[in-house]
């Protein structure tokens, strides 16, 4: 009945991965911001839901974290879509790589090349 060649299963099985890399990575679902609380503490949204967000590999001295949050909002405005890469949980904040929709680099790199905070990873 159905006699489909080796080739022709490649091709709909590459063309399948494609339209499913196209649904799950669109800037239509990804997450937007909602409030920057700190210099590494983020609310971002996520259709009905919401996450308290922690940026990974990050940490400030005291005399640094008002300005880097003054820096962090003018990067990310409310609304901002936004790629959430997760590296764990701590009491219920996710702890996670955060990056802008479109730019190679994430924030914590960003940060650190302003002259904010040192790695810790």
């Amino acid at each position: 009945m159905w006699s489909l060649s080796l080739t022709r299963l490649k091709y709909i099985f590459a063309l399948t991965i494609f339209y499913c890399f196209l649904l799950f990575t669109s800037p239509l679902f990804a997450a937007e911001v909602l409030q920057i609380r700190s210099a590494s503490l983020l609310q971002i949204g996520d259709q009905n839901r919401t996450y308290t967000v922690e940026l990974s590999c990050i940490d400030f001295s005291l005399e640094d974290k008002d300005d880097a949050r003054i820096l962090l909002k003018s990067l990310l405005p409310r609304g901002q879509r936004v790629n959430l890469k997760p590296k764990g949980s701590k009491d219920g904040i996710l702890i996670a790589s955060v990056s802008k929709i479109g730019h190679p680099k994430d924030l914590t790199e960003q940060l650190i090349e302003a002259g904010f905070g040192e790695t810790t990873c």
